[in-house]
């Protein structure tokens, strides 16, 4: 009886939001048609020269240098400074863009992955009856349909599983999730639906069945983020814009207003990055889209200027993908503090995220262990008892800051905006901060429109709905089958190139290496268990890619994904760049390969989460194993070390494994003891080994590859019976 009356009273209450709502729908859709007609959307009416050949980073530089003035200027590769490089140059601007670090180094490549009008916020709407709320979902929404058009290889719809524990919330999420759908109107991706506890099982077998009544599924998109900012990017470049990475802008050039006699921004002082050359780049207007470092660029303008970026720390974790099915996510709406946590299947991985919590502005962000924790304790909450996620599961983690700002030219200055700002100083600088990844395009056509306006630029209206990005062209689902066939590609690296690269994947194809085997006769990979090929080091130089972090992090997303792995390809990631970019030959900055491997390591210790592993396991960690235990794990130390020495080295492991008839390669076995040599003596001593397996108990450390090692050859000799010994996948 409660129940029902709870349900009609959710019913009556979800059927007036949902009459308010689908009016309120219907009426800016029919406003979003008429400004429609004045804009030109499709991409066969953006008249240009589009260069099939991309310009390199030398001849984009030398552009930025020899051009006497450009219309725009912009400061900041990520999404939304790309996306205005790709508005203006399609509007016949003269544009140029210049980057400090890599193009999507920063909160751009860092993100959920999803592509959406946010489910959360439309809440919100609802409950306080905020029509900005709702408008903010509304063109969010559209941007998502958008965006999954131009798009179709680097993103897919993604259904996302809302699991249910009170019969109550069924008909209040129903009717939530039903609205969102009935705002998307036409673009709504599919229809959501209500699951049974058994179908939900079914589907997401991985979910806590104990006081599961059903689930209800809605739809969103997931794209590759860093993929998608470097796909606008280069869009931008084939049209004619001038846009260079590792290009820093030092201070502002200002001249005086001849009508007013008021300084005015004209431009920027320059600095290449791997040169150390300086250039002034003058443009008639510059726009200032630099994310979490918003408040830099204003006080270069001004130093009077008020800080209006509130950044904020969003850290996601990877773990195996077996801990999520192939596609389906799953959304946890309320967690111990109230924020949503997401777990979503991607790249063949699992990624749950995020945290959203006060920090500093940096350019290197590093996961904290708290906030790790924190997102492993509510992925548990959901997941089946008998479904254990560890410590060390996580194969990796990053933290991006979301630069949430105040609006400076409203009366309460203090309020955080909830969607993005256009600002335009006294200076002319126009700056566009704040919104999310899928509107950037929004943001970016919101800023042209200001800066034609404010500065009189030749400009016409945005041309940028439904035009198609890099390698959407010629791109077909199963474009992958002729890869295979034409190259002799495997499968997996086929699907991966057709969904990375589009219809250019066929000029990776063409680079890659023959193997010198039967099957696959080209592609040689980086590592064995992940499809990124040589040739894709070498095609992404031709991407701009100048460091081998640009590799690893922003061409392929093996860094993301796992940070041993990413690791273990360093070194032929640098022979390849070195050997392609002439490292060793450049007199003025010499770049040794070593201090380039260095710093590619550097940024998997600290940024990508490979530092919180190492302190999962320290000469400092307690040893919590029973007595029985300990006497177990010393009879297997001491079936290696046989001159009870009390450590062991790579000559006693490799004696042993000989003795068994398995073979693996004396670096990889000196890479094996190097994770748990604690105090880096060239030696694994017992207490060591003690350590680990006590880590490895606790969930700590999983898939040591030392204790598995010593597990197989344990059973080995008891059995005498060889059996190979594979590369562990490694936890962070």
């Amino acid at each position: 009886m409660a129940f029902r009356k709870a349900a009609k009273g959710v019913a009556l209450v979800g059927g007036g939001a949902l009459a308010t709502f689908y009016g309120l729908s219907r009426l800016s859709e029919y406003r979003r048609n008429q400004a429609r007609l004045v804009h030109v959307e499709a991409a066969e009416q953006v008249q240009m020269t589009f260069e099939d050949e991309l310009p390199s980073r030398q001849v984009q530089l030398a552009a930025l240098r020899s051009t006497e003035e450009f219309d725009v200027l912009i400061i900041g590769g990520g999404a939304t400074g790309s996306g205005c490089a790709l508005d203006a140059v399609t509007r016949n601007l003269k544009t140029a863009l210049v980057e400090r670090n890599d193009f999507s180094s920063g909160t751009s490549s860092r993100s959920t992955k999803l592509i959406h009008g946010g489910v959360r916020y439309l809440q919100k709407a609802i409950m306080k009856l905020d029509y900005e709320q709702y408008m903010m979902v509304k063109e969010a929404l559209h941007e998502r349909s958008n965006l999954l058009d131009i798009a179709p290889h680097l993103s897919a719809p993604l259904p996302i599983m809302l699991p249910v524990y009170k019969w109550w919330q069924l008909p209040y999420y129903w009717a939530g999730i039903k609205i969102y759908d009935l705002v998307a109107g036409s673009q709504c991706l599919k229809s959501s639906y209500v699951l049974s506890k058994a179908k939900a099982l079914e589907l997401f077998p991985m979910l806590k069945k104990d006081k599961l009544v059903g689930a209800i599924v809605y739809y969103d998109g997931q794209h590759n983020d860093a993929r998608m900012n470097l796909a606008i990017a280069l869009t931008a470049a084939r049209y004619g814009a001038a846009i260079a990475n590792y290009t820093e802008v030092v201070y502002l050039l200002k001249k005086a207003d001849p009508q007013t006699d008021r300084e005015r921004v004209c431009g920027a002082r320059c600095r290449d990055q791997i040169t150390g050359n300086e250039f002034d780049v003058r443009a008639k207007c510059v726009i200032n889209a630099t994310g979490p470092f918003t408040d830099s660029v204003r006080k270069m303008d001004d130093r009077r200027n008020p800080d209006i970026c509130q950044p904020s720390a969003g850290v996601h974790i990877v773990i195996p993908g077996y801990f999520s099915p192939d596609n389906m996510g799953l959304l946890d709406p309320a967690t111990s503090d109230g924020r949503v946590i997401f777990f979503l299947p991607w790249e063949k991985m699992t990624i749950a995220g995020t945290t959203d919590t006060p920090t500093d502005v940096t350019a290197h962000p590093i996961p904290v262990e708290e906030d790790i924790n924190f997102i492993l304790t509510e992925v548990r909450n959901y997941l089946s008892p008998d479904v254990e996620v560890r410590r060390g599961d996580v194969l990796a983690a990053w933290s991006g800051i979301r630069p949430l700002v105040t609006d400076p030219s409203s009366k309460d200055t203090q309020s955080i905006c909830r969607n993005h700002i256009v600002n335009i100083s006294d200076t002319g600088l126009v700056t566009i901060a704040g919104g999310k990844w899928t509107t950037y395009r929004l943001m970016a056509e919101e800023t042209l429109d200001g800066a034609i306006k404010e500065h009189k630029l030749p400009g016409g209206a945005s041309r940028t709905v439904g035009l198609m990005l890099e390698g959407a062209k010629d791109w077909t689902p199963t474009m992958y089958v002729r890869l295979v066939q034409d190259y002799g590609l495997e499968i997996e690296v086929a699907q991966h190139l057709a969904s990375t690269y589009g219809g250019r994947a066929f000029e990776v194809a063409k680079m890659a290496q023959v193997t010198g085997k039967r099957w696959p006769i080209v592609g040689k990979r980086l590592v064995s268990e992940f499809p990124y090929i040589e040739s894709e080091v070498l095609y992404a130089i031709k991407e701009y890619a100048c460091t081998a972090i640009d590799v690893i992090a922003r061409r392929t997303r093996l860094g993301f994904l796992n940070v041993q792995a990413a690791d273990e390809a360093l070194p032929r990631v640098v022979e390849i760049m070195g050997k392609q970019l002439r490292w060793s030959e450049q007199k003025k900055r010499v770049i040794h390969l070593s201090e380039e491997l260095a710093a590619a390591k550097q940024f998997l210790c600290h940024e990508m989460g490979y530092k919180a592993r190492s302190e999962q396991l320290t000469d400092m960690s307690e040893i919590a194993l029973t007595p029985s235990e300990v006497d177990r794990y010393k009879k297997r130390f001491h079936k290696f070390d046989k001159e009870n020495k009390g450590f062991i080295t790579t000559v006693n492991v490799q004696q042993v494994l000989e003795s068994i008839s398995i073979q693996i390669d004396e670096n990889t076995l000196h890479e094996i003891l190097n994770e748990v040599d604690l105090n880096k003596n060239g030696q694994v001593e017992l207490n060591e080994f003690l350590q680990l397996m006590s880590a490895v108990q606790k969930g700590h450390v999983s898939d040591s590859r030392l204790a598995i090692l010593m597990k197989t050859v344990e059973e080995n000799l008891e059995q005498r019976d060889p059996v190979s010994v594979d590369r562990s996948g490694g936890g962070v």
